[in-house]
């Protein structure tokens, strides 16, 4: 018997073009789910929670739940002496970020140039607080999900983690505590800082590592104008691709990972929704170790859009039993704490950059390097004339002769304050 393909009119075979519908179809975007919760021991913990919001900085959230110019926002602040730089950071740094990504990208160049957006947000935020007087200072985890992309940048020891629906773990956000990060211990003696214990009668160190001038625990962190320059706000960035199976954010302040484990948090996350793991989580982190600090948590499900998972769709937030179930063989041990993935990777990393360098953050390589304006402030975005700006590489070392100091990017004269130009040229060992 003699089969015959079938065509249309222009002789293209019927299974071509289906091939190419196929391959011509938008992927949809993902439900986001979301719950919070806090036990406030000084008030210094603040987040925010957006999950429609636009790409364009100042035009609010977004009208429509799944345009493709929306993205969805997660962010905890967690203030020390005080809570002005918490405060300000919630309230400046969103738009910061958006305002430091070019216009008229298209939705992949959007995801390329977002991490130096994030890096400039930061440090813009950290110069604009500078000038308020306040010497309060904050960690920031900063979660930007588009589409099934998922972007964290972070300062300091609030963390996020990621658990993907085929059950691996990983780790999206930097732990900058002087106790468990050797190189930033490096980073910072390197450049002129002193890193030690609190000294007593006898000589003896009590206490977590800190950083002198000043005392802090933490390498990076916005604000924190009196502890000297080796304090800085260069956030650790990762960005990462989800399957379509998606999967469960937990972002939490040092509060609750004083207390718990990662996979205990996770653990107790399991069968329940957003807002109630939310709350799982913050009530068993203050069971365990006593309401010492604020102590807060956001739950964030990723989950397939109805069209493509109807199950899970079909009994509403119970649903997410079948992605978040009980997995016994799960438990971590002490060596997986910082290694990224613990299984076979079924999420794809797309970047991941953590030196505290601004020169290197900023000088982003092509193509995503051409998307942004060569003459335009790095940090605020400022349009200069060619010969006003001051390059990122001024400061470099003169061993570093590959650099070429005329190349860019640029930085305006407001932005040349001595923290920023400290960090320019801040090398490890």
């Amino acid at each position: 018997m003699e089969v015959h393909n079938e065509v249309d009119g222009s002789g293209v075979p019927l299974a071509v073009l289906l091939k190419r519908e196929l391959c011509n179809q938008k992927v949809e975007k993902p439900d986001i789910l979301f719950g919070e919760a806090s036990k406030s021991k000084k008030g210094e913990d603040f987040t925010l929670l957006v999950a429609n919001c636009h790409r364009t900085p100042g035009e609010g959230p977004g009208d429509d739940a799944g345009g493709d110019d929306t993205i969805s926002m997660f962010v905890i602040v967690d203030g020390h002496n005080g809570p002005a730089a918490a405060v300000y950071t919630r309230e400046n740094l969103p738009n910061n970020v958006l305002a430091a990504i070019p216009p008229n990208l298209t939705s992949e160049e959007w995801t390329a140039a977002l991490p130096r957006a994030l890096v400039a947000g930061f440090v813009k935020t950290d110069k604009d607080f500078q000038t308020k007087a306040a010497r309060s200072g904050t960690t920031v985890t900063f979660v930007i999900i588009d589409g099934w992309v998922v972007t964290v940048a972070s300062v300091g020891d609030s963390r996020c983690i990621l658990e993907s629906a085929e059950g691996s773990v990983y780790f999206l956000s930097a732990d900058h505590r002087l106790d468990v990060n050797e190189e930033e211990v490096e980073r910072v003696t390197a450049s002129g800082g002193e890193v030690g214990r609190i000294n007593i009668a006898g000589g003896a160190g009590i206490g977590p590592l800190r950083c002198w001038p000043g005392g802090l625990c933490l390498s990076r962190s916005i604000g924190d104008t009196d502890v000297g320059e080796y304090i800085v706000p260069v956030p650790h960035v990762k960005q990462v691709k989800l399957s379509n199976a998606g999967g469960r954010l937990v972002i939490a302040s040092d509060g609750v990972w004083d207390a718990l484990r990662f996979q205990e948090a996770l653990n107790y996350t399991r069968g329940l929704p957003a807002e109630a793991a939310a709350n799982r989580i913050v009530k068993e982190a203050v069971s365990s170790k006593g309401l010492r600090d604020d102590t807060t948590c956001i739950v964030v499900d990723i989950l397939p859009p109805e069209k493509l998972s109807p199950p899970l769709k079909r009994h509403g937030k119970g649903g997410i039993k079948a992605l978040f179930r009980w997995r016994p063989s799960d438990e971590l041990s002490e060596e997986q704490t910082d290694n990224g993935c613990f299984e076979p990777d079924v999420v794809e990393e797309l970047y991941e950059e953590g030196s505290a360098m601004l020169a290197q953050r900023l000088n982003v390589n092509y193509p995503a390097g051409n998307m942004f304006k060569l003459h335009d402030c790095a940090v605020c975005q400022l349009e200069m004339k060619p010969g006003e700006g001051v390059s990122v590489h001024g400061n470099m070392p003169k061993h570093h002769s590959r650099v070429d100091p005329w190349g860019g990017p640029f930085l305006c004269s407001s932005c040349q304050v001595k923290k920023i130009l400290h960090i320019q040229s801040t090398l490890p060992k």
